[in-house]
């Protein structure tokens, strides 16, 4: 007999909801000891060995038959082979994509600014491109021609001028359309090295390899493990947790379509999160009745349903307006508003990493194609963090100048500020300027 899903319920109005939405958002990011002791070692290998290491490390883990690291590398032939090798109907599906995804991250870009006060201080910030970016790719079973678009077309936008794309290949199988995103979006090299060495190698450099300023995409529990490991000696995106969404739904859109939306973040793992929240506790049942029907025809049946099972709930709330407060506690990385009016609900979100608005707008549209960024905060972060965007691939720089005029009058206020802190030469330096 067909074992049934049977979906969490909780009430916003319980006494002891925020103890239960606690335990249900529980997650831990922080790695074993185990794997932590494992990613040092290929840290300090890689960083030791080089070349050697990583060669070493991809046949060792990826089962790969590498002599050198130029057997790991692929040349922008490679790439276009690529584009050129795949069916028509995925090429002009990746190209539209990617077309999207360019048009959206365009309007980001930073420009530099500067302005003039009256006494002649000149101040102002110059936006300047990161030099060189890695972006990890998974690869294997995992393969996201979408991840590729989502990294590297920001950075590119963005003025980078190296992007270096790192690509597991496990027994050397290449994924072709990985390979025409990359082409597509304009990366420069391509390395098959997955795994914590992949990240040691950018972080560090070697003899072929260059090493770069930042580090972004998503990857195992390695990858992550290794991306914080080197955070300061190069800048990360994030370190990212499982999939999440939080539909917030009014009752009137047709269950099998939040099913499916629920299921689209559960199918990606075992510890993917999906969470209804609705004011009509009979469409609640509803939906769960239509996850049941649905489930035997998806080809990841079992991912689904541990996480339905594990992560999964339904929250039944007063209102619209509770709904949204549930989902600002929750802060999603992707919140659907599945509601006849979502402008009117929007203002209300404070924490989230993407919103969807109305029945019509899929989360899964917004992983391919929709155009802003996938790449997005999860674990709560949406409280303090944003999508992955051009000005994660941006710096700032302050200008100052100062005239003779202007810095004898501001020379004033920094001397007395810094005689205050007991710097004297602060002091000095600026009454130096101080004119008689």
């Amino acid at each position: 007999m067909k074992q049934l899903l049977n979906v969490k319920r909780l009430s916003a109005n319980d006494e002891d909801f925020e103890q239960q939405l606690n335990q249900l958002l529980a997650w831990e990011s922080v790695s074993d000891d185990k794997v932590n002791d494992i990613v040092t070692n290929i840290l300090a290998d890689v960083r030791e060995n080089g070349d050697d290491a990583v060669v070493r490390l991809t046949n060792q883990f990826d089962h790969t038959q590498a002599s050198t690291i130029a057997d790991l590398e692929l040349d922008q032939a490679a790439l276009q082979g690529a584009l050129d090798r795949i069916p028509a109907q995925e090429r002009e599906a990746l190209t539209q994509a990617a077309e999207r995804v360019r048009r959206f991250h365009e309007r980001q870009a930073e420009g530099s600014w500067q302005y003039t006060e009256d006494d002649g201080t000149l101040l102002g910030q110059k936006v300047t491109p990161l030099d060189k970016v890695g972006i990890y790719v998974p690869g294997g079973k995992a393969s996201y021609p979408s991840s590729v678009l989502m990294n590297a077309i920001p950075a590119k936008v963005a003025g980078v001028s190296d992007i270096i794309m790192v690509v597991p290949t496990p027994q050397g199988e290449l994924n072709d359309l990985v390979l025409a995103a990359a082409a597509l979006s304009g990366v420069d090299r391509v390395f098959t090295i997955g795994g914590a060495q992949a990240v040691a190698a950018l972080a560090y450099g070697t003899e072929v390899i260059p090493k770069v300023d930042k580090i972004t995409g998503p990857g195992n529990i390695f990858v992550a493990t290794a991306k914080k490991a080197v955070f300061g000696l190069v800048g990360i995106d994030m370190i990212a947790g499982p999939s999440e969404i939080l539909v917030v739904c009014d009752g009137k859109t047709d269950p099998d379509w939040i099913a499916m939306d629920l299921f689209s973040q559960a199918e990606h793992d075992e510890q993917a999160q999906s969470i209804l929240v609705s004011p009509d506790a009979e469409y609640l049942e509803r939906v769960e009745q239509s996850m049941n029907k649905l489930i035997s025809g998806m080809e990841r049946h079992e991912i689904i349903n541990r996480s339905i099972t594990d992560r999964a709930a339904f929250i039944h709330v007063s209102d619209l307006e509770q709904a949204v407060e549930v989902s600002n506690r929750v802060a999603p990385e992707h919140l659907e508003l599945s509601v006849e009016d979502p402008q009117a609900l929007v203002d209300q979100v404070r924490h989230a990493g993407a919103i969807f608005m109305g029945r019509y707008t899929a989360e899964a549209l917004g992983d391919y194609c929709a155009g802003p960024n996938h790449v997005l905060p999860t674990s709560g972060t949406a409280r303090f963090s944003s999508p992955l965007g051009v000005y994660d691939f941006q710096k700032r720089s302050s200008l100052v100048f100062f005239s003779e005029q202007s810095a004898s009058t501001v020379g004033g206020i920094a001397s007395v500020l810094a005689r205050g802190e007991g710097l004297t030469a602060h002091a000095r330096s600026a009454e130096y300027r101080i004119k008689d």
